[in-house]
Parts: C-alpha cells; sequence; structure tokens
C-alpha cells in the first residue's frame, strides 16, 4: 500500500537481472516504515518469476562470526570457519541467478558487517549474476556500511529504495484492509473473532480517523498497526493510544524485543522515561529508575544507541523515537514500579513547580492509592487540559469524583467537579452522557441517593446551580433540542434578578450567553437581543473572554437580523476583542471564532471570517469541540465554495457531516449534505445533478420547517441545486415551504435577496414573468436595505435575466456586467463565470458574435481551475445555441436571450413518454399533472412531501419540462419538452 513507486523500480531491478544484469539494493528507513515488507514484496515477485530467493537476516542474539548469512549458506556454511573470502564466494554461489535478502543488517556482527562489505564491492565493481538486496536503519548501522553504500549510491552502482512515510490515502487503504479480527477490536467492533465492520459503520467514519492515524503515526505502517490494535482514540493521544493495552502488548513483540535486549540499568532507565513521558532529563530518569547518576547516564547512553530514545531540542533532552514506543514501554511495567515510579515522578514535578497538567498525568496512577490530595491535582489538571484535550480532562474527572468522599464536607467541591466534568464531555463530543449528568445535578435539590452513578451527595450552591443549567442547556442545544434548551435556559433565567445587577457574576453570564445561542440557533434572534445589550452594558466578574463573547453574540445577531448599519461596526470592534485574546483564552468559549466567522461571512468579509475560522479549528485539537469544529468546518466549505476551491469544500463538508454525525447533531448533518451536495452539483455538472438534488433533499426531509437557521440555510441550499439541476419549479416550491411563504419570512435576512432573485430567476425558467417581476421588485428593496455587493450581484443578475427575457438586450447587457463585476470583486470565480455565461446571448444580441464567444472564453478560463464541470457544460450550450441563433450579419436573433437554468432537450418525439418513468414517478406525476400539491400527493401516497418532490424533479429531467401545466400536457400529447408556464 502506497508503494508504487518504490514497487515499480524494483521491478525494474528484477528485469535487469532477466537480461542476465546484477544490482545491489538498498532499503532505507526509519523503524517500522515497511522495510520488511518492501523486501517481501520484493521476493513475492521474484518467485512469481521463478528466481530463486535466499533469505538472511540479523538474529538479536547469536555467538559466532557470519551470524547473519549462516541460514543463507546452509550446511556449507560450517566447513567455511571464520575465512570472509570463501564466505563471500559460497553465498555469491548460493545467490546466483537470483535473490538475496539480507533484513536488519544494522544489527550485524563485525564478521558479517565485513562480507556484507565484501559482497557490496564485489556487486558494485563487476556485473554480478544475482541482486543482493541490504535492509537496514541508518540511524543504528555501522559508519563503515553507511560510507559504501552512499559511495554505491553517488557512483550509480547501488540502488537507493527509501522506506518513505504513508500518505493518508495509503493509511486509508491499509485501514481498509486491515479491517479483520484486530481492527474490528480496535474499532469497537467486538470480539476478535467478530466479523470486520464496514467501512462506513467506523466511529467517525473513516475519512478523519485516517487523517487522524496519519498523523499520529507519522505514517509510518509499523507504529500504524500498533495503533490500530491499542484502539486509537485521537482524543487521548498522545498521552495514550487507545483503551486496548493488551492489544498494543500483543502487536507490539518486536519492539518488546528491541527493550529485552537491553541491559538491566537500561530496562530500567527506558521504563522511568516511559513514566516520565516526553522529553525528559536523564537525571530524572535515573532518579526514577534508582540508578546512581553516572550509572543513568551510562543507561540513557545505551537507549539512544539502540534508537530507543533521541536527542530532542536544547538542554540534553531525550525523547523516545515515537509515542507509542513509550507507551508500550510502560505498559511493561510492572504494577509495583509504575507506583513508585509516578510518586517519585510526582515529587519531581512538584520541586519543579511544573503546570498541573504534568502533575496530573501521575497522580491519575495514583488516585486510588493517595485518595484525596491526587483527586485535587487531578482537577487542576482537567481545567489546564479541558481546551486542548477534553477526553482526558473527562477521564481525570472521573477517576478524582470516584475518589472523593460521596458524602460530607466537600460537597460543593463535588459539585463544582461535576459540572466540570460535564463540560469536558461535552468538549470531547459525549453529548448524550453530559446530557445525562446535568440532568440528574439539576434534578437534586438536595443529597444525591446512594447508588446513584457517580457518587452522591452534591448540594448546588446558587451560582453552582445557575451553571448546572448553562451546561444543561448547552448539551441540549448541540444535540439540536431547541425546544428543550430554551426551555431549561429561561428556567435558570428565572433565578436571575430583573433588570439584571451591575455586576454579572461568571454564572450568570455562562447562562445568559447560552441562552443568546439557544435563541440564535432557533432564528428567534429579535427576542434575545434586549437582554443580551443589558447584560453587555453590566460589569461581569468572568472576565474579557466572556465580555468579548457577548459582544459577538450581539454583532451576529445584529447581522443575522440584517441591520447591517449597527452589525457591521460591531463585529469589526469584536474582530479586534478577539484577535487580541490569546488561543487559550479563546478555547474557552469555542463558539465564540466560528459565530465571529460567520457573521463575517454574512458581511461578506471573506478574509477575515476564513482567518477566525480557521484559527478555531486550529484550537480544536485533540479531540476538543468536535461540534464546533463542524461548525467551523461549514462556514469554510461555504467560503471554499464560493471561491471556487470546489474540492477543498467537498472534502470540509464531508469531514463536518462526519463529526457531526458522531457527536449526534442532526441538524447540523443535513446542513453539511446539503452543502457537499450543492457542491458536487457545480464540480460533476448536470448529469449529476439529480443525485445531488435528491442527496439534498433526504437530508432536508429529516429536518422539521420552520426548525431555525440550520433547516432553512439547508433548504436554500436544496432550492439553489434543484434549479441548477433544471427543476425550476422544485426550487419554488422547496423555498416558498421552507421560507415560510412569501416574502420568505423565516430565512436569513442577510442573504434573503439572493434568495428571493433565485426565486425570480426560477418564475422566470417556468414562463412566470409577471411573478419573476414581483419578486425581483421585493429582491431589490431587501438588497437595498442591506447595501451588500454580492447580494446587489445576484439580483443584478437575476434583474438581467428578466431584461433579456423581454428582449431589452442593452438593459440586461448593463445589469450583466453590474453583477460579474459584483462577483468578481468578492473573489467568487464560479459565479463570476456563470453570470457571464448567461450574459454572452445579450452581448451577442448587442456586440455580435465573436464578443459573446469571447465572453465564454473569459467564463472558461475562470471556471476551469475551480474544476466547475456545470459551469463549462452549460457554456458549450450556449455556444451551440449561439451559433444555431446567428443571423447572416453575425448578430442573434431574438430568441437568444438567455433562459435561466434551462433544461437541456429532452430529445425527439416518443410514442409513449411515461415509458421513460418509473413506476413510482408515473405515479406521482399522474397525482400532480390532476393538480394536486406535493403534500396532498404525500398524503395519499403515505410519502414525505420532500420525496414527492424528488420524484416530480426526476420527471421532469427526464420529460424536459419545467412545471406542471407542461407535464400535463406532455403526458396527454405523449411527447417531450416544453417549459409550459410556472405553477405552484
Amino acid at each position: 500500500m502506497g508503494r508504487a513507486a518504490q514497487s515499480a523500480r524494483l521491478a525494474q531491478v528484477l528485469d535487469g537481472l532477466g537480461r542476465g544484469r546484477g544490482a545491489v539494493v538498498e532499503i532505507a528507513g526509519e523503524p517500522g516504515s515497511g522495510k520488511t515488507q518492501l523486501a517481501c514484496g520484493l521476493a513475492e515477485e521474484a518467485a512469481r518469476r521463478g528466481l530463486p530467493v535466499v533469505w538472511a537476516r540479523a538474529p538479536r542474539s547469536c555467538e559466532g562470526p557470519f551470524r547473519v548469512f549462516r541460514d543463507a549458506a546452509g550446511p556449507a556454511g560450517a566447513a567455511r570457519a571464520s575465512d570472509p573470502a570463501a564466505w563471500c564466494e559460497l553465498i555469491r554461489q548460493r545467490a546466483a541467478g537470483g535473490v538475496l535478502l539480507v533484513d536488519d543488517l544494522h544489527r550485524a556482527d563485525p564478521s558479517s558487517l565485513e562480507l556484507a562489505l565484501r559482497l557490496i564491492r564485489a556487486s558494485s565493481s563487476s556485473r554480478s549474476a544475482f541482486v543482493l538486496v541490504l535492509a537496514h536503519r541508518p540511524r543504528q548501522s555501522p559508519p563503515a556500511l553507511l560510507e559504501a553504500l552512499d559511495l554505491g549510491v553517488r557512483t550509480d552502482a547501488i540502488v537507493r529504495v527509501e522506506a518513505a512515510p504513508l500518505d493518508v490515502a495509503a493509511v486509508a487503504a491499509l485501514l481498509d484492509r486491515w479491517r479483520g479480527p484486530v481492527a474490528a477490536v480496535a474499532y469497537g467492533a467486538g470480539a476478535p473473532d467478530a466479523a470486520p465492520a464496514p467501512a462506513h459503520a467506523l466511529p467517525g467514519g473513516t475519512g478523519g480517523r485516517a487523517a487522524a492515524l496519519h498523523a499520529a503515526s507519522k505514517g509510518l505502517p509499523g507504529y500504524l498497526r500498533l495503533l490500530v490494535a491499542a484502539g486509537f482514540d485521537a482524543g487521548l493521544w498522545p498521552d495514550r493510544a487507545g483503551g486496548d493495552e493488551d492489544g498494543l502488548l500483543r502487536e507490539a513483540a518486536p519492539l518488546l524485543a528491541e527493550l529485552g535486549e537491553l541491559s538491566a540499568p537500561a530496562r530500567a532507565a527506558a521504563r522511568a522515561a516511559a513514566v516520565l513521558g516526553g522529553p525528559f532529563r536523564p537525571a530524572d530518569a535515573a532518579r526514577i529508575a534508582g540508578l546512581g547518576a553516572r550509572d543513568g547516564l551510562a543507561a540513557c547512553a545505551e537507549l539512544v544507541r539502540a534508537d530507543l530514545v533521541r536527542p530532542v531540542g536544547h538542554g540534553q533532552r531525550l525523547a523516545f523515537r515515537h509515542p507509542v514506543v513509550a507507551q508500550v514501554a510502560h505498559a511493561d511495567c510492572e504494577l509495583p514500579f509504575l507506583l513508585d515510579a509516578h510518586r517519585r515522578a510526582l515529587r519531581i514535578a512538584a520541586e519543579r513547580g511544573a503546570p498541573a497538567l504534568e502533575r496530573a498525568r501521575h497522580a491519575e496512577h495514583l488516585v486510588h492509592t493517595d485518595g484525596a490530595a491526587a483527586a485535587r491535582v487531578l482537577a487542576e489538571g482537567a481545567a489546564e487540559a479541558v481546551t486542548r484535550a477534553p477526553a482526558i480532562a473527562a477521564r481525570w474527572l472521573r477517576l478524582a469524583l470516584d475518589a472523593l468522599p460521596a458524602r460530607g464536607r466537600g460537597a460543593e467541591e463535588r459539585a463544582a467537579w461535576e459540572l466540570a466534568h460535564c463540560r469536558a464531555l461535552i468538549a470531547s463530543g459525549r453529548l448524550r452522557e453530559a446530557r445525562a449528568l446535568a440532568h440528574d445535578l439539576l434534578a437534586e435539590g438536595g443529597p444525591r441517593p446512594t447508588g446513584r452513578p457517580g457518587g452522591g451527595g452534591a448540594r448546588l450552591t446558587p451560582r453552582l446551580l445557575l451553571r448546572a443549567y448553562a451546561v444543561c442547556a448547552d448539551a441540549e442545544r448541540l444535540l439540536c433540542r431547541y425546544e428543550e434548551a430554551e426551555a431549561i435556559a429561561r428556567t435558570g433565567m428565572a433565578l436571575l434578578p430583573r433588570p439584571l445587577p451591575a455586576v454579572l457574576s461568571a454564572e450568570a453570564t455562562e447562562l445568559i450567553y447560552e441562552y443568546g445561542l439557544v435563541h440564535v440557533l432557533r432564528g428567534t434572534h429579535d427576542r434575545i437581543r434586549p437582554l443580551l445589550r443589558e447584560a453587555a452594558a453590566a460589569r461581569t466578574e468572568a472576565g474579557p473572554s466572556a465580555s468579548a463573547a457577548l459582544g459577538v453574540l450581539i454583532a451576529f445577531c445584529d447581522v443575522f437580523s440584517g441591520d447591517i448599519a449597527r452589525g457591521a461596526p460591531e463585529v469589526a470592534r469584536c474582530a479586534a476583542l478577539v484577535d487580541a485574546l490569546p488561543d487559550g483564552v479563546a478555547g474557552h468559549t469555542p463558539d465564540v471564532l466560528a459565530l465571529l466567522g460567520c457573521a463575517e461571512l454574512y458581511l461578506e468579509r471573506f478574509p477575515d471570517a476564513r482567518r477566525h475560522l480557521r484559527r478555531g479549528l486550529d484550537a480544536a485539537t485533540g479531540g476538543a469541540h468536535q461540534h464546533i469544529r463542524a461548525h467551523q468546518l461549514l462556514g469554510l466549505t461555504m467560503i471554499d465554495q464560493w471561491a471556487g476551491r470546489l474540492d477543498e469544500a467537498e472534502r470540509r463538508a464531508a469531514e463536518a457531516e462526519e463529526l457531526a454525525r458522531a457527536v449526534g447533531a442532526p441538524d447540523v448533518v443535513t446542513l453539511a449534505t446539503a452543502m457537499r451536495a450543492m457542491t458536487l452539483v457545480w464540480a460533476r455538472g448536470r448529469g449529476y445533478a439529480g443525485e445531488a438534488v435528491a442527496l439534498a433533499a433526504r437530508a432536508v426531509d429529516t429536518v422539521a420547517l420552520g426548525r431555525g437557521w440550520w433547516a432553512t440555510s439547508a433548504i436554500s441550499l436544496l432550492a439553489h441545486a434543484q434549479l441548477l439541476g433544471g427543476d425550476a419549479t422544485g426550487c419554488l416550491r422547496t423555498l416558498l415551504d421552507g421560507g415560510g411563504g412569501d416574502g420568505l419570512p423565516q430565512v436569513q435576512p442577510a442573504f434573503r435577496p439572493s434568495l428571493l432573485a433565485l426565486m425570480a430567476t426560477a418564475a422566470l425558467a417556468g414562463g412566470d414573468t409577471g411573478d419573476a417581476e414581483r419578486l425581483l421588485a421585493d429582491a431589490e428593496a431587501d438588497a437595498g436595505r442591506l447595501g451588500l455587493p454580492l447580494q446587489w450581484a445576484c439580483v443584478h443578475r437575476a434583474g438581467a435575466q428578466l431584461r433579456s427575457a423581454r428582449g431589452e438586450h442593452a438593459g440586461a447587457l448593463e445589469l450583466f456586467e453590474r453583477a460579474a463585476e459584483g462577483f468578481r470583486g468578492g473573489g467568487l470565480p464560479v459565479q463570476h463565470a456563470w453570470t457571464l455565461i448567461a450574459a454572452a446571448p445579450a452581448t451577442a444580441a448587442i456586440r455580435g458574435r465573436a464578443a459573446a464567444l469571447e465572453v465564454l472564453a473569459r467564463a472558461e478560463a475562470l471556471a476551469r481551475p475551480c474544476g466547475a464541470a456545470l459551469a463549462w457544460e452549460e457554456s458549450e450550450r450556449v455556444r451551440g445555441r449561439l451559433s444555431a441563433d446567428t443571423r447572416p450579419d453575425g448578430h442573434s436573433g431574438p430568441a437568444a436571450g438567455p433562459r435561466a437554468a434551462e433544461l437541456p432537450s429532452a430529445g425527439p418525439r416518443a410514442a409513449d413518454v411515461r415509458s421513460a418513468l418509473s413506476e413510482r414517478e408515473r405515479e406521482v406525476a399522474d397525482l400532480a399533472a390532476a393538480g394536486l400539491r406535493s403534500r396532498q400527493i404525500a398524503e395519499r401516497l403515505f410519502l414525505s412531501h420532500r420525496t414527492v418532490d424528488s420524484h416530480l424533479g426526476s420527471a421532469y429531467r427526464k420529460l424536459g419540462v419545467s412545471s406542471r401545466t407542461a407535464l400535463a400536457r406532455a403526458l396527454s400529447t405523449g411527447h417531450r419538452g416544453g417549459s409550459g408556464t410556472g405553477t405552484r
């Protein structure tokens, strides 16, 4: 896997041997890089060609000379005693006409090394009759071997093949291949003999998991296999590989053998280093291992020679060559040694005043022996870890809670830890678990009954009660349970005095902020803005990050509601505040960067939006805040789609969808799927539009209309995809149903002009000029209130299409050019190209066919680097129409006016067009032609109305119609084509 180039090079060597030309091949690479696998691949290929293969391996321990080559020499080797020349001749004879593979040559004894050098010199200086393959680790190989190999490579006498790290695609392919017993256990699929789980069923999906495993293993397949065997958990890495320590040790036999070769002091130093974790001081390892200073340094030097540890940075620090090596060494320690070693390590860390995060790594192993003292260290460490490693923080808090007495003094401390535990669970994506724990806390105004999960005795103080309401509402909101979240937050808000006090506690600020977030996602911004402004006017004990968070939330509400005059300067002010916050502080309110980026996206400040969303992504490391990461990915998806980075947009949308599924956020899944479908329409063209629209329709079918921001955003994307795919009637119906009827009262005001313009275009495609005029007038009024250039560009384009339909080509061309300039200035190359394509017929009518073709060429030049296949197809279609409609004077006739999103020709007349439809499509089409609405058809056929729309859209495409009137005519007359009159 991932070794195509290396395998091809080795195959060339075998080709040369077939022509009588031998070679020396060096296979070099890091431990775990797959050198032996490459050698095995060569051996298999040689065997398939009928060539003899001889193996020689350096054993870990063996007495006597030439131990590397004893098996290769066979019984005849015993008679050669210690004569290197005789051994060299014997080995050459044994390998003649075939392949001699020498593995792990870096471990060679002196006589074997001398023999290897003789073979290299002999094979390099003459036309050898065999292929000599030498696999080794350069860091551990003797200087004489490295010198000989380097000289051979520089003189072209030796072929060097590097076992380089694998890329992500190769790692994903390996994971798929390994979905057998080991992988099934690692991925949580069941017992070792369980059937392999399908790729889509693996937790977190295979795409994100492959990327995380690639990063953790550094692309080295040996370490990759160890991580898979350990049940890799990105949220715990690099503190732990996963939860299956036994699986790790089973797979780590070669690594355990390396550790077993060490002297007793070096083994003790290795275990002590594993206890310390990360870069360590040799003196600390010696102290924990119980070695004196001199013996400790000698033991660490042995570890360096064995390449188990390597120098890092400055200050004479060392670190294991890979974190999983340290974890194998740690897992191999005996329990008494571990407890004593971690106790010593904790003492050393405390003496140095190390951060709680470092001390907690040791306290974790002592919590069941050192009790409350270790528990408090864990709670302190969790507070430091929660923003970047929330899964670790959750584990530490759970251990601390288990160690704390269930009753008596400390009940308030326990309650605070339980709330912190809920926050850590939320941050690590375990939303349902956090929700259940938060509800438990809220249900208990008094002591918790004995035997309840997590112990008992916690009584919430008034401040902690506010925090409990905020935490519980947060979990409900992230699970897309907005009604429950709003009700819980409102109940907590009733505990606050009104008007709000001049100084807000941190807990009150947290609850108000959460209450505001719930209303944002419900789409009820106007209800919350007065309260948020009152809170922002007060002073808060929560610090500058909380003040910035409230400011961002208020600014977002203003922009979302279309109050650009007030919101735009506030967004700029908040951006300056957030930019001044350190990452660690900003990470405590992870929604802030996502909200700020989305507000800037609405304001069409794309560079700023991209910067803040990417900062949020960078801060969400170690599995932190995966739900917020999904939100940030969606914002970046939209920016990438507009900027013409379609491949990147598709990748981000798929990752967001994967993350949202993993944390259980259905509305986020819906929007991510709709965004991916929209990107696919642009990238794959109209031939894929039906499949993409069906994908978006299925996603939208899972959300309730009027559900809030997520639903209306997804519905608008579905409508856009429908229009691009040729279903103008479906586009209109989707927007009217999902946007709340005429005027689209339920959609985001900041996007309403472009959506009204989209409806005008759809109405025009259905032949309803009057409806298009009305919709366009509404769009112009809204665009005038907002004053956003890209919203105006969408409106201008729709206006140009309307004028073209009337034959007013000069006015249309002026509007097309204004729209194109708006998209160009906004950095939207695909929309710029689409506008130029739409303008080509008007250009031909005013300036001639040559000018129109030049416009199409400019559009194609914009679309091609973006991979926008839909734009190329449309350009070709318009070019064909220009050729067909051109008059002898070189100008286009009246019929050349553009028809927005016109359906492709459905072909010649058919004797029975009904045969083109599936049985269900015919059933739906007949009812639609009879005048039934989608919801009426859905009720009659026991389908969802979205499924009905999907079948109708498919029927429209197959029959080449764009309205129900045209559909009825096509079904009654038995021929395809004709746009008819738009009806809804």
